[in-house]
């Protein structure tokens, strides 16, 4: 009996195995992505980030100041992602067994955990942005 019931569950089993494995790569992509993007933004602001420190601003600034425009560029992806997933979930529903398509706790959830992973990922380029010497940085091409 036990065999038939595990026979009878070993694929609905391996799809989610492999939708878990495959999130986990998309969360390591998306944090990486996440990271080149900001690292470049920050490269591309130098000039900027040096004048600012010249004039006085605190590493505190210059890290609120990255770190801000990380979240408003990881809020506007994920309120875009939260409304083509609202829509597009109804595909889902035959492979979801125990939850709703619409589970609050997923769409609460989730933004969350990709907001605390954007902004760690965002935090390493802005750290490097608090070091900049102004001197160099005007000079920087």
């Amino acid at each position: 009996m036990q065999a038939l019931i595990d026979e009878s569950i070993a694929q609905p089993r391996f799809r989610t195995w492999l939708i878990g494995v495959f999130s986990i790569f998309a969360l390591t992509l998306a944090c990486l992505g996440i990271y080149g993007v900001i690292a470049y933004l920050v490269t591309q602001r130098y000039k900027e980030i040096g004048i600012r420190i010249a004039l006085g601003a605190t590493h505190q600034n210059i890290l609120q100041l990255i770190l801000a425009r990380t979240f408003k560029l990881t809020a506007s992806g994920i309120l875009a992602g939260l409304i083509a997933a609202f829509f597009l979930s109804k595909f889902l529903s035959t492979i979801l067994f125990g939850i709703t398509v619409h589970d609050p706790l997923t769409f609460v959830a989730v933004p969350a955990c990709l907001i605390t992973i954007a902004l760690l990922a965002g935090y390493l380029p802005a750290r490097r942005a608090t070091r900049v010497d102004p001197v160099t940085s005007l000079r920087y091409e």
